[in-house]
């Protein structure tokens, strides 16, 4: 059974950084894209970076670029992203999911809480 575990969320002062996971079990992520989706309160779903594990490929929304840091761990079969320089607008639940867009997929997991404020 294919499962995304996402952790490492939490409450942090504007400007620090965070590391969050997205551990994946029932299947290999080496030949997969893993897309970060984060959903603030009232607002829908929005992408912020998709990586081809395949080949190393990634994007990462505007909003983030030059802030956030995709890495894989094939051997621990988890995805990270590095959150840097975090503001109040990055505060949502952020998901982990085997696509870049998300309106694809369906079985969203409990994501994990990330809270930006002083």
């Amino acid at each position: 059974q294919v499962q995304f575990a996402e952790s490492g969320g939490g409450l942090v002062q504007p400007g620090r950084s965070l590391r969050l996971s997205c551990a994946a079990s029932g299947f290999t992520l080496d030949y997969y894209v893993i897309g970060w989706f984060r959903q603030a309160p009232g607002k829908e779903r929005e992408g912020v970076s998709c990586i081809d594990v395949s080949d190393g490929t990634i994007d990462y929304a505007d909003s983030v670029k030059g802030r956030f840091t995709v890495s894989v761990n094939n051997v621990k079969n988890t995805v990270y992203l590095q959150m840097n320089r975090l503001g109040p607008e990055d505060s949502a639940v952020y998901y982990c999911a085997p696509t870049c867009k998300s309106h694809e997929y369906e079985f969203w997991g409990q994501g994990t809480q990330v809270t930006v404020s002083s």
